[in-house]
């Protein structure tokens, strides 16, 4: 057990050093605390989903997307899956180097159910690394289509669940910003993102509402929240998904529609698949 405020109780020490949220001496700065904090509150939406498969007494697993140093990873595995022996953590990350650093981690801290894989999200879709299915899929700040990717994943996956912390992503905002002339004399909405400040945002937050509704295509029922107070952090929404096999045509149909509208239609294969 430790006494350092703001850490929990049970929570490795020697983990939080190596991933320098606590300097060598123990101590917590303001912007380890400010990290911390994210995780820690990404935790309390995972935690409940982790606790409900490893009620069922089977093995289940977790693909962490765009892991970085693999942040969410370790706190996940050792705040609970170290203490359940069905659990098991898979980091997906582009740079070979965090990989291995990873590895290297996981083996020094006898982390045996984590494993991590050089790859990209689009990549790990196919990659034979992989497990066929997939209990929960994560991405946390997956940048540009990654997190699209990672949806993809999931859905080909049969993922139960799903927790996204989207990044930016350019796509949306782009065709838009190709369209907008004729969008102009189509309809007076599109004024919502005329000045190229309103597209970039506008485009974001259509992104995201794009996500939201392939996945209600596809049976989910999806939570949209912020993560943190926005004092921390512009790229603040969380989008929860959970597999309940629901009606797919209104989506769908919602989804077709706002393409159309938008005149995103070169975008359809990413969403409408």
């Amino acid at each position: 057990m430790n006494s350092i405020p703001d850490i929990k109780p049970d929570q490795s020490i020697e983990l939080l050093k190596e991933l320098h949220i606590l300097t060598r001496e123990g101590k917590l700065n303001q912007d380890s605390r400010r990290k911390l904090k994210q995780v820690y509150h990404l935790f309390n939406f995972i935690e409940p989903l982790l606790k409900e498969l490893d009620q069922e007494g089977k093995p289940y697993n977790l693909v962490d997307h765009g892991a970085g140093k693999s942040y969410l990873g370790f706190i996940l595995y050792d705040l609970f899956v170290k203490k359940s022996s069905q659990g098991r953590i898979v980091g997906i990350e582009t740079r070979e180097d965090l990989v291995k650093k990873s590895e290297a981690l996981a083996r020094k801290l006898q982390f045996e159910r984590m494993a991590f894989h050089h790859l990209s999200v689009e990549e790990s879709i196919t990659s034979n690394k992989l497990p066929e299915v997939t209990d929960i899929v994560t991405a946390l700040h997956a940048c540009d289509t990654a997190t699209d990717d990672a949806i993809r994943f999931a859905l080909e996956k049969q993922a139960r669940y799903v927790v996204l912390v989207p990044c930016c992503q350019a796509e949306v905002a782009s065709v838009l910003r190709k369209n907008k002339g004729k969008n102009l004399a189509k309809s007076v909405l599109t004024e919502i993102y005329r000045h190229p400040i309103h597209t970039r945002e506008f485009g974001s937050h259509m992104t995201n509402v794009l996500r939201c509704l392939e996945l209600e295509s596809r049976g989910y029922q999806v939570t949209v929240t912020e993560l943190i107070g926005w004092e921390h952090s512009m790229k603040n929404e969380l989008i929860i998904a959970q597999f309940k096999d629901l009606p797919r045509q209104h989506p769908r149909q919602r989804l077709e529609k706002l393409i159309q509208d938008l005149n995103l239609e070169e975008l359809s294969f990413r969403y409408l698949g």
